[in-house]
């Protein structure tokens, strides 16, 4: 257990507190701003890698993730869309072929992991996550570093705008 809040410690999600416990880390909004802001830069990065590197099957692999995810928004399956999402960002950030990156790009995503899926409460958001895919695997497809790192960014604010949005309406 003790290993396990180390590991949540170092990825920001707990607080280490010496001879009083515990407790979860509180993410402010400026603090939620930042973590996405750097997410938005260090994925962009990868997908600009990615548009040069993926190999033909990774490529193909990254067209099939992105057909089923169409079939998720069709559907209105949030929860589908979801974990599709994830499979997507992840083939593209290994596709960069940088295991700094990717190690890196990892820590951030897993920090942020608890806030990324509430902008999917929205269906709408969902078929505005799906077209900026479109545009960031077009990118990919051409091996056009420049527009895949200008998608992938663009993308990153477009979702963590959606996030904010939703954190208001809670609140």
């Amino acid at each position: 257990v003790r290993e396990a809040l180390k590991q949540l410690a170092a990825a920001g999600l707990v607080v280490l507190r010496p001879n009083r416990g515990s407790v979860v880390a509180d993410l402010g909004p400026s603090q939620l701003d930042s973590l996405f802001e750097a997410i938005g830069e260090m994925e962009a990065a990868c997908a600009r890698h990615a548009a040069l590197r993926m190999t033909a099957e990774e490529r193909v692999a990254l067209l099939a993730l992105h057909a089923q995810a169409r079939a998720a928004v069709q559907a209105a399956d949030l929860d589908r869309y979801d974990a599709l999402n994830i499979d997507w960002h992840l083939a593209l950030l290994r596709g960069a072929h940088n295991p700094v990156l990717l190690d890196a790009a990892m820590t951030l995503r897993q920090r942020a992991a608890p806030f990324r899926r509430t902008q999917f409460r929205d269906l709408e958001r969902i078929g505005e996550s799906f077209a900026e895919h479109s545009l960031i695997l077009e990118a990919v497809l051409a091996h056009d570093a420049v527009a895949a790192h200008r998608e992938m960014r663009s993308h990153l604010l477009s979702a963590r705008g959606a996030t904010a949005r939703l954190a208001l309406r809670q609140d």
